[in-house]
């Protein structure tokens, strides 16, 4: 296992990768990459500081004879999604992530890799150490959490950034260029419940376990028609054979990545546990069928397991089920003026019980507002009518594309200069920070690009490496193309 990132090219971004890939950074605990960041503009001797938000600032003067140049916002995010299999015994907030070179490309162990974003801030980070490039006036912004809540960019007050210019270096396909990206809502539902006792005779305790499912970005995997492993899990409690009680649930992890996992523990008649076996073999087998070539891992197994003290509330257990069942998930709706591109989805992406609650959260996106709000009060419907308390966070508006564009043109003709063809131009089904910073620079020309990664959000997450020499030669190349002010 080659574990020896530095020695790939371009060597300045790889360099700072695998430093950024050793420092721990899940959301909400970057205070470390905060840090290094900080550090590294400081030994450079380069104009810096962290405001309110936790978003880390740093400035580079233009090159000289730059000067006119309209001047450039570098962005990237700091933080990284913590994910990893059942079976990896880590600790996102002390242990550094074990990324080592499969062939071509760069991965991690088990985890997530974090090259979304880690990528695109150790480019940035290499543009600030390179004394040899040609380029305008530059400012560098490293956001924080954005997986969580995008927080830094809410956070980003007026007045800060100088530049005319933002290239968010947050998109996951190389060749690209994002012009718009869609809107995002979060629904937050609780089921409050008193814990009934578990009926002590007749009664066997049994876990189903879902897993085996590829996961992935909620946003630009939702497309892929993955499953669900909460759906999968719900639909067979709400078509079971017999009588099942439900004393709790865990299902899916990070409320922006697809579920992969989930368990619930149940108890069945002991004279039933026999059928419902046999009904839950049959079930995966039309699983893997409705999903073949899809999720050929997919596993739905149930196991005897020790009994639970107590369980759900059967009334408020019965109502989780049908409200599950009856959630809007995964694509809603296509774009017609952008083919190929999901306009409006939805993804379960947590149900999880404590012994007093049951809470699940959805992400809705879409890059229209009002399909967005359709959403999230069919998704508020079925939760309330089911008895739950449901709220509407988050909601974030979406960034609308600009075709006529100065900098697109302008890295369009480099993009062809470069690679002897035209860049793709497209739009986004996730939530990039671009929207969100717009509203409080609602002058910034923004393009959005980077190397190609595949299954962010997942313990899959891959980075291609000759993708990224091509990214940091356009980046740079991009630097001294700017249009004149």
């Amino acid at each position: 296992m080659d574990k020896n990132l530095t020695a790939l090219k371009p060597a300045l971004v790889w360099k700072h990768f695998a430093e950024i890939a050793k420092i721990p950074r899940p959301s909400s605990h970057e205070e470390k990459i905060r840090a290094y960041v900080i550090g590294v503009a400081k030994s450079l001797g380069l104009e810096c500081k962290e405001d309110a938000a936790h978003n880390v600032y740093v400035r580079k003067p233009a090159s000289k004879g730059m000067e006119n140049r309209k001047g450039i916002v570098l962005q990237a995010h700091l933080d990284m999604v913590p994910q990893k299999n059942n079976d990896k015994k880590f600790d996102f907030t002390k242990d550094p992530i074990d990324a080592y070179i499969d062939g071509e490309w760069v991965t991690a162990d088990g985890t997530t890799l974090g090259a979304d974003n880690g990528i695109g801030a150790a480019a940035i980070l290499a543009v600030l150490e390179d004394d040899t490039l040609v380029h305008v006036p530059l400012e560098a912004l490293f956001t924080a959490t954005e997986e969580t809540g995008m927080d830094g960019a809410f956070g980003l007050k007026k007045g800060l950034l100088r530049g005319d210019i933002l290239l968010n270096l947050d998109s996951e396909t190389e060749g690209e260029l994002y012009v718009g990206c869609a809107g995002g809502l979060d629904a937050n539902v609780t089921f409050k419940y008193a814990a009934e006792k578990t009926p002590v005779r007749n009664y066997t305790a049994a876990k189903i376990t879902v897993k085996g499912l590829k996961g992935g970005h909620s946003g630009i995997q939702i497309v892929c028609q993955r499953a669900n492993a909460n759906k999968v899990l719900f639909r067979f409690l709400n078509a079971a054979p017999c009588d099942v009680l439900l004393a709790s649930v865990d299902g899916g992890g990070l409320r922006n990545a697809i579920p992969r996992e989930a368990t619930a523990t149940l108890m069945v008649r002991t004279k039933d546990l026999e059928q419902l076996t046999k009904e839950l073999k049959a079930y995966e087998k039309v699983v893997k069928a409705e999903f073949a070539g899809i999720e050929d891992a997919v596993s739905i197994k149930l196991t005897e397991t020790e009994t639970p003290e107590t369980m759900i509330a059967k009334e408020v257990a019965e109502n989780l089920i049908r409200a599950v069942v009856g959630c809007p998930n995964g694509v809603q709706k296509m774009s017609v003026s952008m083919p190929g591109l999901v306009q409006t989805s939805s993804n379960l992406a947590r149900v999880v019980s404590d012994g007093k609650t049951v809470k699940l959260q959805c992400l809705l996106r879409s890059s229209v507002n009002s399909e967005k709000e359709e959403l999230g009060e069919a998704i508020f419907a079925v939760f309330e009518l089911a008895g739950a308390k449901v709220e509407l966070t988050g909601a974030y508006n979406g960034w609308k594309p600009n075709l006529d564009s100065p900098i697109l043109a302008a890295m369009k003709a480099s993009y062809k200069a470069l690679f002897g063809k035209e860049p793709a131009v497209t739009a986004i089904h996730a939530g990039l920070e671009c929207g969100i910073i717009g509203t409080n620079y609602p002058k910034l020309d923004m393009i959005s690009f980077g190397p190609t990664i595949c299954y962010p959000h997942s313990p899959d997450e891959k980075v291609n490496i000759a993708s990224v020499g091509k990214f940091y030669e356009f980046l740079v190349d991009t630097l001294k193309n700017a249009p004149l002010k």
